[in-house]
């Protein structure tokens, strides 16, 4: 019994999750600080700051990490410098282009107070450039599967935002500048922490090879289209309910609160989506097209049967949850947002396949086809958001959209899937179940 649980704590399925949750905990702790410091109008404009935030890296670093990822998981020692190394020189490129377009937008600055988009305009630069080398860090550890490393380096960022909202909320009682810049400085220190142990790839610069920028690009430049098609699949409710001047910032608030906790319980998939992604391109690049498949059908059906319990004791007990993590001031919306968060645990159950089309697709060196599928569900979920927000002003139907944009990503999926790589769904609950029952076999080879 020792020697399986000492391999269960070994396995990289088992150190990606705990560090993802680890890092989730602090990050719902820092929600719930946040919601408690923060009136409404003020905490919306934050969620609006980190969500915009968060689609921009997502567009800054999806140009590189997947195909940097993919290259790093086959690659030798003086290549992942080369690899490294050329992607420090993109993102460092991709900063400036950004930071440009921010500070021309920032004079418009009657537009972005009005808008509330004034906070990400005048700071995201910043951010953009103390997370660059924390983050170009973090590919590498996908890459080697250091799950562990990859925990230490976000929790010096999470961790220390955390510590300090806590000491905000209980001593310091301070505002929104100083949370703000609490913000900042913890990702400056992960950065700098990456950069003294050389982790980051900047002593690589010298290495990058205009060749492999140019690989790194052409393989990105699918990936990243993916990657901010996904963001937007998540982001584009945030965005748009912020343009409503009927619904606005308080909305925005209110929204967050089931769609966090919606976050949590997606927090496995990703971390076992970053275990997968090396292990099935590697597959692939070998040709073991089969061993690939069943991985894949594993993967997909056994989380997804995961997944279904845990929805349904998040559906039970909704109310509970959102009190408790948004704290009394919700109350008073309670039954709105209950109903919105249950629609969400039936959106969790149908994720993990979802999610893993694209995983697959990705792996079998198809990024064009799986930013076709993320572009074609993003403008469902855009269309599906404007109608909801702007003809019947609800919450509720922004989120049933989120429910059937999903169900066409799946069925497009498979469509593509079994173009290229013969998968077919109807082998995902017989390997499920077979991953199962040889589990106790799993654990300890």
């Amino acid at each position: 019994m020792q020697s399986k649980w000492q391999h269960l704590v070994r396995e990289k399925n088992f150190s990606s999750l705990f560090a993802n949750m680890s890092i989730a905990g602090l990050g719902l702790l820092s929600f719930m600080l946040l919601t408690r410091q923060l009136d409404q109008a003020a905490f919306g404009q934050w969620v609006l700051f980190i969500a915009l935030a968060s689609f921009v890296d997502l567009l800054r670093f999806g140009l590189t990490n997947t195909a940097a990822v993919r290259l790093l998981s086959n690659a030798g020692k003086n290549q992942v410098k080369v690899i490294l190394g050329s992607s420090y020189q993109i993102n460092l490129v991709l900063w400036s282009l950004i930071s440009v377009i921010c500070f021309a937008i920032f004079l418009l600055v009657d537009f972005a107070e009005t808008s509330g988009y004034g906070l990400f305009f005048t700071w995201y630069p910043v951010l953009a450039l103390f997370n660059l080398s924390w983050n170009n860090a973090c590919v590498l550890f996908q890459a080697e599967q250091n799950f562990m490393r990859m925990f230490w380096v976000k929790f010096s960022n999470t961790g220390l935002f955390t510590a300090f909202l806590a000491l905000n909320y209980f001593y310091l009682h301070l505002g929104e500048a100083y949370i703000l810049a609490a913000y900042l400085t913890t990702n400056l220190i992960a950065s700098v922490y990456v950069i003294a142990r050389q982790w980051d790839g900047l002593r690589f610069l010298k290495f990058q090879q205009p060749d492999k920028i140019k690989e790194l690009v052409h393989f990105g430049k699918y990936s990243m289209g993916t990657l901010i098609g996904s963001s937007l699949l998540k982001s584009a409710d945030t965005f748009i309910i912020g343009l409503s001047p009927v619904m606005g910032a308080t909305a925005i608030a209110m929204y967050a609160i089931p769609l966090k906790l919606t976050d949590l319980l997606g927090i496995p998939l990703r971390s076992l989506t970053m275990t997968a992604y090396p292990k099935l391109s590697r597959k692939v690049i070998q040709q073991e097209l089969e061993s690939a498949r069943k991985t894949f059908y594993a993967y997909s059906g056994a989380i997804t049967l995961a997944f279904i319990p845990i929805a349904l004791v998040s559906f039970i007990f909704a109310e509970e949850l959102i009190l408790f993590l948004g704290g009394s001031a919700y109350r008073v919306h309670l039954e709105e947002l209950t109903l919105i968060f249950r629609i969400f645990t039936v959106y969790t159950i149908l994720l993990p396949i979802d999610r893993f089309t694209g995983v697959m697709l990705d792996s079998a060196n198809q990024p064009r086809l799986n930013m076709r599928k993320v572009i074609v569900m993003t403008l469902a979920n855009i269309l599906m958001n404007l109608i909801a927000v702007f003809a019947f002003e609800s919450l509720l139907l922004v989120a049933v959209g989120t429910v059937l944009f999903t169900l066409l990503g799946m069925g497009l999926g498979f469509y593509y899937l079994h173009r290229v790589m013969q998968i077919k769904p109807a082998h995902i609950l017989p390997e499920s179940i077979h991953f199962f029952r040889n589990l106790n076999s799993f654990l300890v080879r």
